[in-house]
């Protein structure tokens, strides 16, 4: 039996990850969840699943989910904050740890992951973003493995060589010119662009293809998701921005390409359903049932394509300059977006004030180096970020 932790349980992601775990009760056993504040929701995945360890985050919910967890026999031993996440990260009968806190939050736990040589299935493209040289140098020095779980890095990982997936040749060596990432373009793919500034975060949250959760519906919404992503792959396959290319695919069919030296584009196609890259991370080399139906090319008829607008999508460009310059511009990237994103799901800022905010932050903390930096030398950086960021709010940033 594999045992599995699952970091950020009560999201879409952890969510999906249990439907999968459920199908396979011969393979796989839970060993803890983690989530922040949703006591309600872990104490009915607690009862269903029966892990040894529930994590709160907040110990306010913590307090909650031992009272909501009151006569459940052999109920699981709940614990509360930071330190606590790290410790069901790196336990001993732990194989597998889905990293599916959203934001830098996830960084600590997912750093521990590595450090306990885990299998870390990464849904949180904030470990990298922020600190990507860490979280790789960790998982070289400790024999651990990431594999990707955002639909198009797992689509690229599931396109290149069987050397290149067990690590014994680089993308280069294998005839590999470019990595092709897709994106659905979000809800505001073909809205007029003098109409993007009013529109509500309702409108924003309402993804086309996918169901997520706020703030990464957000982030679609501005394709700053595909910008963090783009950080990402360059991380996870040891490649330059100038070799990534992004393309809007509406349909959302095609996850990512990658294209080769003779010419060949090597292409995943599935239904948009994250349970496919989830099955696939937990399976891997083999193959496993995802509840997911085949795609029928059929009924979907056509595959299109165009270029990413950066006059509609600022937020990619930043990405790009932040992926370019490197250092620690992914890290001021990463923290601007998220206090942008809150303020605009809180109604403080406009859609297109997101990028403003964020370029702005940009252009006022001075990127450095950050080769041999500490995790606490990230997170304080982060922490400065986002009280810059703050205070950019208390002006406008129309």
């Amino acid at each position: 039996m594999i045992g599995v932790t699952i970091l950020g349980s009560t999201g879409s992601i952890g969510v999906s990850t249990l439907d999968v775990v459920g199908r396979h009760p011969d393979r796989f056993r839970i060993i803890a969840l983690t989530a922040n504040r949703d006591a309600d929701g872990m104490a009915l995945q607690c009862r269903r699943h029966r892990p040894e360890y529930a994590v709160m985050a907040n110990p306010v919910a913590a307090s909650r989910l031992r009272l909501l967890l009151t006569g459940m026999p052999k109920p699981p031993e709940v614990l509360a904050g930071t330190e606590a996440l790290e410790s069901v990260a790196a336990l001993p009968q732990v194989d597998y740890v889905m990293a599916a806190i959203v934001g830098a939050a996830g960084l600590l736990p997912t750093l521990a992951a590595a450090r306990a040589g885990k299998r870390v299935l990464l849904a949180n493209k904030e470990a990298l973003v922020v600190a990507g040289a860490l979280l790789m140098q960790a998982v070289e020095d400790n024999g651990a493995r990431i594999l990707p779980i955002d639909s198009e890095h797992n689509a690229v990982f599931q396109c290149l060589p069987r050397e290149y997936q067990d690590g014994r040749r680089g993308l280069y060596a294998l005839g590999v010119e470019r990595i092709l990432l897709t994106a659905s373009g979000g809800p505001f793919r073909d809205t007029p662009l003098d109409r993007l500034t009013a529109v509500t975060p309702e409108e924003a949250c309402a993804h086309p293809n996918w169901d997520m959760g706020r703030k990464i519906s957000v982030d679609s919404a501005t394709m700053m998701n595909k910008g963090l992503e783009l950080i990402e792959a360059c991380w996870l396959f040891g490649t330059d921005p100038g070799r990534i290319q992004i393309l809007v695919h509406p349909q959302s069919v095609i996850h990512s390409l990658v294209q080769y030296r003779d010419g060949s584009l090597l292409a995943q196609l599935g239904n948009p359903d994250m349970r496919t890259p989830i099955a696939h991370a937990l399976a891997w080399p083999e193959r496993a049932d995802s509840g997911v139906a085949p795609l029928d090319l059929l009924a979907v008829g056509r595959l299109d394509f165009r270029p990413a607008e950066l006059d509609r999508f600022p937020c990619l460009d930043l990405a790009y300059r932040a992926a370019t310059e490197g250092g620690s511009c992914p890290v001021i990237l990463n923290a601007a977006n998220e206090v942008a994103v809150a303020a605009f799901l809180d109604r403080r800022i406009s859609f297109m004030d997101i990028a403003t905010l964020v370029a702005r932050v940009l252009d006022q903390i001075p990127a450095e180096g950050v080769d041999g930096w500490e995790v606490g030398q990230l997170l304080d950086l982060d922490r400065q970020v986002r009280e810059r960021a703050e205070q950019n709010l208390t002006r406008s940033v129309g």
